[in-house]
């Protein structure tokens, strides 16, 4: 692979590649009991990672769409769209239910991700989005199995089951494009450099600023999760998404 994508990826490399760093040196501690189960620091964040991931895959994905040189990445830039308005969904409409505040936008590394694939073009436009959206599900995808096994909150547990067929969809498809390098991908998932919290992670939202909303694309195949069958038939996070708010470019 090319000098150019050894140093994106050295520069922008982290395992904690879907936003929040977690500032608490408990992550196991319960900052709030809820009827679906105790919420703890690592529940919190992963939401909040989930979100702030399709913050910046799902505008990918559109990129893809209109740069991709092969139809190998044509197909994995609509499955990131199809896979993350999906999980967009699921997670506005459980926020609200568990007090937890979404970003509005993704982390400045993970913007840097997007401005360096705005900037490419042609046959490396195809080289870069592969290997760092392979290199991202796979840091994240352990993360997944976690937070799967050891939460207690079934809202959350549902999240991490979608989100383990979301992560594990689009890990094939960056690898049938055939355009992954192995060594250096998995060498940028163990290694990674250490980057300020800043940088990992997505701001607040502004006060009353409208809440951004990852529209489905109209084939979509990805559902969000059954709100209503957990909830015993009630949903509280179902105006979440009902509220007008500007689609992600």
């Amino acid at each position: 692979m090319g000098g150019a994508m050894a140093l994106t990826l050295a520069a922008l490399a982290y395992p904690g590649m879907l936003g929040l760093s977690t500032v608490s040196s408990s992550p196991t501690r319960v900052i709030a009991n809820t009827q679906w189960g105790p919420l703890t620091e690592s529940d919190r964040d992963f939401v909040v990672k989930v979100r702030a991931a399709g913050l910046w895959e799902y505008p990918v994905g559109q990129i893809g769409l209109q740069k991709g040189q092969s139809k190998g990445v044509l197909t994995a830039s609509q499955h990131l769209i199809d896979g993350h308005s999906a999980l967009d969904t699921t997670c506005r409409k459980i926020a609200p239910m568990l007090n937890i505040t979404l970003p509005n936008v993704a982390s400045p590394q993970q913007e840097g991700f997007v401005s360096q694939l705005k900037s490419d073009s042609g046959k490396q436009f195809d080289t870069d989005f592969a290997n760092i959206l392979r290199m991202t599900h796979g840091s994240i995808f352990n993360t997944v199995a976690k937070i799967r096994s050891t939460t207690k909150n079934s809202l959350v547990r549902a999240l991490a089951d979608q989100a383990n067929d979301t992560v594990l969809d689009h890990i094939t498809v960056m690898e049938k494009t055939g355009l992954v390098d192995f060594d250096q991908t998995l060498f940028q998932q163990t290694t990674p450099p250490k980057l300020p919290d800043s940088d990992l992670t997505p701001p607040p939202p502004d006060a009353g600023q409208p809440e951004v909303v990852l529209t489905p694309p109209p084939n979509a195949t990805s559902t969000p999760v059954d709100i209503n069958g957990i909830a015993g038939g009630q949903d509280p996070g179902a105006g979440a998404g009902a509220s007008p708010g500007p689609t992600v470019r």
